[in-house]
Protein backbone atom coordinates (compact mmCIF):
# COMPACT_ATOMS: atom_id res chain seq x y z
CA UNK A 1 0.00 0.00 0.00
CA UNK A 2 2.87 2.21 0.89
CA UNK A 3 4.74 1.65 -2.48
CA UNK A 4 1.13 2.39 -3.89
CA UNK A 5 0.91 5.91 -2.50
CA UNK A 6 4.34 6.80 -3.67
CA UNK A 7 4.19 5.64 -7.14
CA UNK A 8 0.67 8.02 -7.14
CA UNK A 9 2.55 10.72 -5.56
CA UNK A 10 5.36 10.89 -8.34
CA UNK A 11 2.38 9.89 -11.02
CA UNK A 12 0.64 13.00 -9.79
CA UNK A 13 4.06 15.22 -9.59
CA UNK A 14 5.20 14.10 -12.79
CA UNK A 15 1.91 15.35 -14.60
CA UNK A 16 1.38 18.30 -12.88
CA UNK A 17 5.39 19.32 -13.74
CA UNK A 18 3.86 17.79 -17.69
CA UNK A 19 1.54 20.37 -17.31
CA UNK A 20 2.85 23.41 -15.90
CA UNK A 21 6.35 23.53 -18.18
CA UNK A 22 4.61 26.53 -20.55
CA UNK A 23 4.50 28.48 -17.18
CA UNK A 24 8.07 27.63 -16.05
CA UNK A 25 9.78 27.30 -19.93
CA UNK A 26 11.60 30.88 -20.88
CA UNK A 27 11.41 32.13 -24.50
CA UNK A 28 14.71 30.48 -26.67
CA UNK A 29 15.52 34.19 -27.70
CA UNK A 30 15.47 37.67 -26.56
CA UNK A 31 13.28 39.61 -28.64
CA UNK A 32 12.75 42.70 -29.84
CA UNK A 33 15.58 44.11 -27.87
CA UNK A 34 16.02 47.76 -27.39
CA UNK A 35 19.42 48.42 -27.62
CA UNK A 36 21.57 51.47 -25.95
CA UNK A 37 21.33 53.04 -28.77
CA UNK A 38 17.21 52.85 -29.99
CA UNK A 39 18.09 50.49 -32.76
CA UNK A 40 15.65 47.13 -32.39
CA UNK A 41 17.09 43.65 -32.75
CA UNK A 42 14.13 41.05 -33.30
CA UNK A 43 14.96 37.24 -33.36
CA UNK A 44 12.87 34.36 -34.41
CA UNK A 45 14.08 30.36 -33.39
CA UNK A 46 13.51 28.44 -36.48
CA UNK A 47 15.81 26.54 -37.51
CA UNK A 48 13.18 24.49 -40.64
CA UNK A 49 12.41 28.16 -41.96
CA UNK A 50 13.08 29.23 -45.70
CA UNK A 51 12.40 33.22 -45.38
CA UNK A 52 11.79 34.91 -41.70
CA UNK A 53 10.24 38.73 -42.31
CA UNK A 54 9.04 41.11 -39.90
CA UNK A 55 6.58 43.84 -40.60
CA UNK A 56 5.32 46.06 -38.35
CA UNK A 57 4.73 50.52 -38.08
CA UNK A 58 8.64 51.17 -37.75
CA UNK A 59 8.93 50.27 -41.25
CA UNK A 60 7.78 52.76 -44.35
CA UNK A 61 4.18 52.29 -45.24
CA UNK A 62 2.47 51.06 -48.30
CA UNK A 63 -0.70 51.71 -49.68
CA UNK A 64 -3.33 48.63 -49.95
CA UNK A 65 -6.71 48.95 -51.60
CA UNK A 66 -9.55 47.16 -49.74
CA UNK A 67 -12.92 46.97 -49.60
CA UNK A 68 -13.52 50.04 -47.59
CA UNK A 69 -10.97 52.12 -48.95
CA UNK A 70 -7.13 52.74 -49.03
CA UNK A 71 -5.28 52.02 -46.55
CA UNK A 72 -1.48 52.66 -44.77
CA UNK A 73 -0.21 49.17 -44.19
CA UNK A 74 3.67 48.13 -42.78
CA UNK A 75 6.29 47.13 -44.95
CA UNK A 76 8.47 44.04 -44.52
CA UNK A 77 11.84 43.37 -43.68
CA UNK A 78 14.44 40.44 -43.88
CA UNK A 79 15.62 38.71 -41.07
CA UNK A 80 19.07 36.60 -41.44
CA UNK A 81 19.57 33.13 -40.09
CA UNK A 82 22.74 32.10 -38.18
CA UNK A 83 24.12 28.74 -37.02
CA UNK A 84 22.12 28.31 -34.19
CA UNK A 85 18.62 28.53 -36.21
CA UNK A 86 17.91 31.75 -34.83
CA UNK A 87 16.68 34.66 -37.26
CA UNK A 88 17.79 38.05 -36.25
CA UNK A 89 17.56 41.21 -37.79
CA UNK A 90 18.40 45.10 -36.40
CA UNK A 91 16.73 48.54 -37.76
CA UNK A 92 19.71 49.94 -39.13
CA UNK A 93 18.53 53.46 -37.57
CA UNK A 94 17.37 54.32 -34.05
CA UNK A 95 13.72 54.33 -33.95
CA UNK A 96 12.24 57.18 -32.63
CA UNK A 97 10.43 57.13 -29.14
CA UNK A 98 6.73 55.76 -29.88
CA UNK A 99 4.45 52.95 -29.47
CA UNK A 100 5.19 50.00 -31.67
CA UNK A 101 3.62 47.24 -33.19
CA UNK A 102 4.82 44.03 -35.22
CA UNK A 103 4.53 40.73 -36.31
CA UNK A 104 6.55 37.37 -38.13
CA UNK A 105 6.15 36.12 -41.47
CA UNK A 106 7.14 32.75 -41.80
CA UNK A 107 7.64 31.28 -45.10
CA UNK A 108 4.63 33.86 -45.74
CA UNK A 109 2.54 32.54 -43.00
CA UNK A 110 1.90 35.31 -40.59
CA UNK A 111 2.67 34.78 -37.20
CA UNK A 112 3.12 36.73 -33.04
CA UNK A 113 6.74 36.53 -31.70
CA UNK A 114 6.70 34.01 -29.20
CA UNK A 115 9.12 35.75 -27.12
CA UNK A 116 7.10 38.55 -26.64
CA UNK A 117 3.80 38.13 -24.32
CA UNK A 118 2.39 41.86 -25.11
CA UNK A 119 0.30 41.73 -27.70
CA UNK A 120 -3.00 43.56 -28.64
CA UNK A 121 -6.04 43.00 -30.96
CA UNK A 122 -7.25 45.91 -33.71
CA UNK A 123 -10.53 44.44 -35.65
CA UNK A 124 -9.31 40.32 -36.62
CA UNK A 125 -5.53 41.25 -36.43
CA UNK A 126 -3.30 40.62 -33.22
CA UNK A 127 0.18 42.34 -33.11
CA UNK A 128 3.38 42.26 -30.76
CA UNK A 129 3.78 45.82 -28.77
CA UNK A 130 6.71 47.36 -27.65
CA UNK A 131 7.32 51.30 -26.74
CA UNK A 132 10.32 53.08 -26.83
CA UNK A 133 10.63 56.35 -24.30
CA UNK A 134 12.65 59.23 -24.15
CA UNK A 135 9.95 61.32 -25.41
CA UNK A 136 7.31 63.66 -23.36
CA UNK A 137 4.27 63.13 -25.64
CA UNK A 138 5.02 58.94 -25.40
CA UNK A 139 5.94 58.90 -21.91
CA UNK A 140 2.30 59.63 -21.51
CA UNK A 141 1.44 56.13 -23.14
CA UNK A 142 3.66 54.82 -19.75
CA UNK A 143 2.03 53.67 -15.97
CA UNK A 144 3.72 56.23 -14.08
CA UNK A 145 3.75 56.88 -10.58
CA UNK A 146 1.38 58.92 -10.86
CA UNK A 147 -2.17 58.44 -9.19
CA UNK A 148 -4.48 56.23 -10.87
CA UNK A 149 -7.98 56.52 -12.78
CA UNK A 150 -10.35 53.31 -12.81
CA UNK A 151 -11.34 51.63 -16.32
CA UNK A 152 -14.88 49.52 -15.57
CA UNK A 153 -16.70 47.41 -18.20
CA UNK A 154 -20.80 49.03 -17.72
CA UNK A 155 -23.39 47.23 -19.22
CA UNK A 156 -26.65 49.60 -19.93
CA UNK A 157 -29.84 49.43 -21.87
CA UNK A 158 -30.24 51.10 -25.04
CA UNK A 159 -34.11 51.58 -26.01
CA UNK A 160 -33.79 52.85 -29.27
CA UNK A 161 -31.66 49.80 -29.84
CA UNK A 162 -33.83 47.57 -27.96
CA UNK A 163 -30.96 45.75 -26.71
CA UNK A 164 -28.23 45.80 -23.15
CA UNK A 165 -25.19 47.11 -24.71
CA UNK A 166 -21.73 47.54 -22.99
CA UNK A 167 -19.25 50.91 -21.80
CA UNK A 168 -15.64 51.14 -21.25
CA UNK A 169 -15.90 54.22 -18.98
CA UNK A 170 -12.48 55.43 -17.37
CA UNK A 171 -13.37 57.39 -13.76
CA UNK A 172 -10.44 59.73 -12.75
CA UNK A 173 -8.33 59.13 -9.62
CA UNK A 174 -10.07 60.05 -6.51
CA UNK A 175 -13.66 60.15 -8.36
CA UNK A 176 -14.91 57.60 -5.51
CA UNK A 177 -13.82 59.46 -2.64
CA UNK A 178 -14.29 63.13 -3.84
CA UNK A 179 -17.93 63.41 -3.98
CA UNK A 180 -17.67 65.80 -6.70
CA UNK A 181 -19.41 65.83 -10.33
CA UNK A 182 -17.30 65.82 -13.41
CA UNK A 183 -17.21 66.62 -16.73
CA UNK A 184 -17.70 64.12 -19.36
CA UNK A 185 -15.69 62.96 -22.57
CA UNK A 186 -16.98 60.55 -25.43
CA UNK A 187 -14.87 59.06 -26.84
CA UNK A 188 -15.75 57.18 -29.79
CA UNK A 189 -13.67 54.66 -31.71
CA UNK A 190 -12.87 53.88 -35.53
CA UNK A 191 -14.63 51.00 -37.80
CA UNK A 192 -13.99 47.27 -36.89
CA UNK A 193 -13.36 49.13 -33.61
CA UNK A 194 -15.66 48.52 -29.97
CA UNK A 195 -15.63 49.96 -27.05
CA UNK A 196 -11.78 48.22 -26.10
CA UNK A 197 -9.91 49.85 -28.62
CA UNK A 198 -9.25 53.12 -27.19
CA UNK A 199 -7.89 51.84 -23.77
CA UNK A 200 -5.98 48.84 -25.34
CA UNK A 201 -4.83 50.44 -28.93
CA UNK A 202 -5.37 54.04 -27.86
CA UNK A 203 -3.48 53.90 -24.38
CA UNK A 204 -6.58 56.46 -23.01
CA UNK A 205 -6.28 55.51 -19.95
CA UNK A 206 -2.84 56.43 -19.42
CA UNK A 207 -2.79 59.18 -20.70
CA UNK A 208 -5.74 60.53 -19.08
CA UNK A 209 -3.95 59.30 -15.96
CA UNK A 210 -0.24 61.70 -16.65
CA UNK A 211 -1.80 64.51 -18.29
CA UNK A 212 -4.56 64.90 -14.91
CA UNK A 213 -1.81 64.24 -13.10
CA UNK A 214 1.02 66.61 -14.60
CA UNK A 215 -2.15 69.51 -14.11
CA UNK A 216 -2.42 70.08 -18.19
CA UNK A 217 -6.25 68.20 -17.81
CA UNK A 218 -9.22 68.55 -15.88
CA UNK A 219 -10.20 65.37 -14.41
CA UNK A 220 -13.09 63.85 -16.29
CA UNK A 221 -14.87 60.82 -16.84
CA UNK A 222 -13.92 59.41 -20.23
CA UNK A 223 -17.08 57.29 -21.76
CA UNK A 224 -15.89 54.75 -24.62
CA UNK A 225 -18.73 53.29 -26.68
CA UNK A 226 -19.59 50.21 -29.28
CA UNK A 227 -20.00 52.31 -32.13
CA UNK A 228 -21.93 48.91 -33.96
CA UNK A 229 -25.33 49.55 -33.25
CA UNK A 230 -26.09 46.40 -34.27
CA UNK A 231 -23.61 44.82 -31.65
CA UNK A 232 -24.07 44.22 -27.61
CA UNK A 233 -20.15 44.34 -27.13
CA UNK A 234 -16.94 43.67 -28.41
CA UNK A 235 -15.89 39.86 -30.23
CA UNK A 236 -15.94 37.53 -27.67
CA UNK A 237 -17.39 39.49 -24.91
CA UNK A 238 -21.09 39.26 -25.90
CA UNK A 239 -23.60 36.91 -26.33
CA UNK A 240 -22.80 35.94 -29.50
CA UNK A 241 -19.30 33.89 -28.06
CA UNK A 242 -16.28 33.88 -29.78
CA UNK A 243 -17.72 34.94 -33.39
CA UNK A 244 -14.82 35.95 -35.44
CA UNK A 245 -14.13 40.02 -35.38
CA UNK A 246 -15.58 41.89 -38.32
CA UNK A 247 -15.14 45.22 -39.97
CA UNK A 248 -18.41 44.71 -42.32
CA UNK A 249 -20.95 44.90 -39.97
CA UNK A 250 -24.73 46.39 -40.29
CA UNK A 251 -25.20 49.37 -38.34
CA UNK A 252 -22.67 51.45 -38.12
CA UNK A 253 -23.22 54.60 -40.32
CA UNK A 254 -26.22 54.93 -41.17
CA UNK A 255 -27.61 56.65 -38.17
CA UNK A 256 -28.49 54.16 -36.12
CA UNK A 257 -26.06 54.75 -33.64
CA UNK A 258 -26.41 58.62 -33.89
CA UNK A 259 -29.91 57.78 -33.20
CA UNK A 260 -29.67 55.89 -30.33
CA UNK A 261 -27.03 58.26 -28.42
CA UNK A 262 -28.90 60.01 -26.12
CA UNK A 263 -29.63 56.68 -24.11
CA UNK A 264 -25.71 56.45 -23.66
CA UNK A 265 -25.79 60.43 -22.11
CA UNK A 266 -28.93 59.66 -20.19
CA UNK A 267 -27.53 56.57 -18.59
CA UNK A 268 -23.90 58.25 -17.76
CA UNK A 269 -25.92 61.24 -15.72
CA UNK A 270 -28.05 58.62 -14.14
CA UNK A 271 -25.12 56.31 -13.20
CA UNK A 272 -22.23 58.59 -12.60
CA UNK A 273 -22.07 62.30 -10.87
CA UNK A 274 -21.65 64.14 -13.88
CA UNK A 275 -21.72 67.66 -14.52
CA UNK A 276 -24.65 67.02 -16.68
CA UNK A 277 -24.95 69.86 -19.14
CA UNK A 278 -23.48 71.18 -22.55
CA UNK A 279 -20.52 73.08 -20.84
CA UNK A 280 -19.34 69.67 -18.88
CA UNK A 281 -19.75 67.35 -21.90
CA UNK A 282 -17.12 66.47 -25.24
CA UNK A 283 -17.26 63.85 -27.80
CA UNK A 284 -14.53 63.03 -30.45
CA UNK A 285 -13.98 60.25 -32.18
CA UNK A 286 -11.26 58.71 -34.80
CA UNK A 287 -11.88 57.71 -38.58
CA UNK A 288 -16.08 56.12 -38.22
CA UNK A 289 -15.90 57.82 -34.20
CA UNK A 290 -15.56 61.38 -35.78
CA UNK A 291 -17.96 60.87 -38.27
CA UNK A 292 -20.00 59.61 -35.45
CA UNK A 293 -18.61 62.49 -33.24
CA UNK A 294 -19.66 65.15 -36.65
CA UNK A 295 -23.18 64.32 -36.90
CA UNK A 296 -23.42 63.55 -33.16
CA UNK A 297 -22.98 66.78 -32.33
CA UNK A 298 -24.86 68.75 -34.91
CA UNK A 299 -27.94 66.59 -34.22
CA UNK A 300 -27.99 67.30 -30.55
CA UNK A 301 -26.45 71.20 -30.95
CA UNK A 302 -27.21 71.79 -26.59
CA UNK A 303 -25.42 68.35 -25.51
CA UNK A 304 -21.68 69.30 -26.38
CA UNK A 305 -19.71 72.21 -26.27
CA UNK A 306 -16.35 70.30 -27.46
CA UNK A 307 -15.98 68.31 -30.58
CA UNK A 308 -12.89 66.30 -32.40
CA UNK A 309 -12.84 65.10 -35.52
CA UNK A 310 -9.65 62.64 -36.01
CA UNK A 311 -9.17 61.59 -39.68
CA UNK A 312 -13.17 61.57 -39.74
CA UNK A 313 -14.88 60.22 -42.58
CA UNK A 314 -17.41 62.97 -43.02
CA UNK A 315 -20.68 61.72 -45.24
CA UNK A 316 -22.30 58.48 -45.57
CA UNK A 317 -22.27 56.63 -48.88
CA UNK A 318 -24.71 58.14 -51.62
CA UNK A 319 -27.27 54.65 -51.04
CA UNK A 320 -27.24 55.48 -46.97
CA UNK A 321 -30.54 57.35 -46.63
CA UNK A 322 -31.18 58.60 -42.73
CA UNK A 323 -32.89 61.79 -41.09
CA UNK A 324 -29.49 62.06 -39.49
CA UNK A 325 -27.38 62.97 -42.62
CA UNK A 326 -30.16 65.41 -44.26
CA UNK A 327 -29.72 69.19 -44.12
CA UNK A 328 -26.07 69.34 -43.40
CA UNK A 329 -25.39 72.96 -43.64
CA UNK A 330 -29.06 74.14 -41.63
CA UNK A 331 -28.12 72.02 -38.87
CA UNK A 332 -24.58 72.92 -38.66
CA UNK A 333 -25.72 76.75 -38.71
CA UNK A 334 -27.50 75.81 -35.32
CA UNK A 335 -24.65 74.31 -34.36
CA UNK A 336 -21.98 77.02 -34.56
CA UNK A 337 -24.92 79.48 -33.95
CA UNK A 338 -24.49 78.12 -30.02
CA UNK A 339 -20.86 78.59 -29.82
CA UNK A 340 -19.23 75.41 -29.02
CA UNK A 341 -16.37 76.01 -27.12
CA UNK A 342 -13.93 74.27 -29.18
CA UNK A 343 -14.90 72.73 -32.80
CA UNK A 344 -11.73 70.52 -33.26
CA UNK A 345 -10.17 68.91 -36.63
CA UNK A 346 -7.14 66.71 -36.90
CA UNK A 347 -5.89 64.45 -39.84
CA UNK A 348 -2.49 63.23 -41.67
CA UNK A 349 -1.36 64.43 -44.63
CA UNK A 350 -1.16 61.24 -46.41
CA UNK A 351 -4.17 60.32 -45.18
CA UNK A 352 -7.36 58.69 -47.06
CA UNK A 353 -9.58 60.56 -45.75
CA UNK A 354 -7.78 63.64 -46.13
CA UNK A 355 -9.01 65.57 -49.23
CA UNK A 356 -12.70 64.90 -47.73
CA UNK A 357 -11.62 66.84 -44.31
CA UNK A 358 -10.24 69.67 -46.58
CA UNK A 359 -13.75 69.78 -48.43
CA UNK A 360 -15.58 69.80 -45.23
CA UNK A 361 -12.66 72.50 -43.95
CA UNK A 362 -13.35 74.46 -46.97
CA UNK A 363 -17.23 74.76 -46.20
CA UNK A 364 -16.36 75.28 -42.75
CA UNK A 365 -14.05 78.30 -43.90
CA UNK A 366 -16.64 79.41 -46.35
CA UNK A 367 -19.45 79.57 -43.86
CA UNK A 368 -17.15 81.54 -41.00
CA UNK A 369 -17.30 79.08 -38.43
CA UNK A 370 -14.50 78.61 -35.96
CA UNK A 371 -12.55 75.65 -35.44
CA UNK A 372 -8.89 74.36 -34.72
CA UNK A 373 -7.09 72.41 -37.46
CA UNK A 374 -3.80 70.09 -36.56
CA UNK A 375 -2.12 68.37 -39.05
CA UNK A 376 0.18 65.71 -38.76
CA UNK A 377 2.30 63.53 -41.45
CA UNK A 378 1.40 59.77 -42.18
CA UNK A 379 -1.71 58.41 -42.41
CA UNK A 380 -4.88 56.38 -40.75
CA UNK A 381 -2.85 55.17 -38.14
CA UNK A 382 -3.58 54.07 -34.05
CA UNK A 383 -0.14 56.63 -33.83
CA UNK A 384 -1.59 59.80 -35.36
CA UNK A 385 -5.19 59.22 -33.06
CA UNK A 386 -3.04 58.65 -29.83
CA UNK A 387 -1.47 62.18 -30.88
CA UNK A 388 -4.81 63.56 -31.31
CA UNK A 389 -6.02 62.36 -27.92
CA UNK A 390 -3.21 64.44 -26.15
CA UNK A 391 -3.40 67.44 -28.44
CA UNK A 392 -7.61 67.83 -27.59
CA UNK A 393 -7.76 66.76 -24.00
CA UNK A 394 -5.77 69.27 -22.50
CA UNK A 395 -7.88 71.88 -24.37
CA UNK A 396 -11.41 70.10 -22.85
CA UNK A 397 -13.40 72.06 -19.68
CA UNK A 398 -11.04 74.52 -19.05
Amino acid sequence: MKRFFILSAMLLAGTMAFAQQALWGGAPVVSPEINDDNTVTFRLKAPKAVTVQVTGDFLPTRKIQTPFGEFDAPGAADLKENEAGVWEYTTPEPLAPELYSYTFLVDGLKINDPANVYMIRDVASVTNVFIIGGDERIDLYKVNKVPHGTVSKVWYNSPTLGMDRRLTVYTPAGYETSGKRYPVFYLLHGMGGDENAWTELGRAAQILDNLIAQGKAEPMIVVMTNGNAALEAAPGESSLGFAAPNMNLPKTMEGSFETAFPDVVKFIDKTYRTQANKKGRAIAGLSMGGFHSMHISKQYPDMFNYVGLFSAAIMPNENVSSPIYDNLEAKLATQFAKKPALYFIAIGNQDFLYQANTEYRKLLDEKGYPYEYYETGEGHIWKNWRIYLTEFVPKLFK
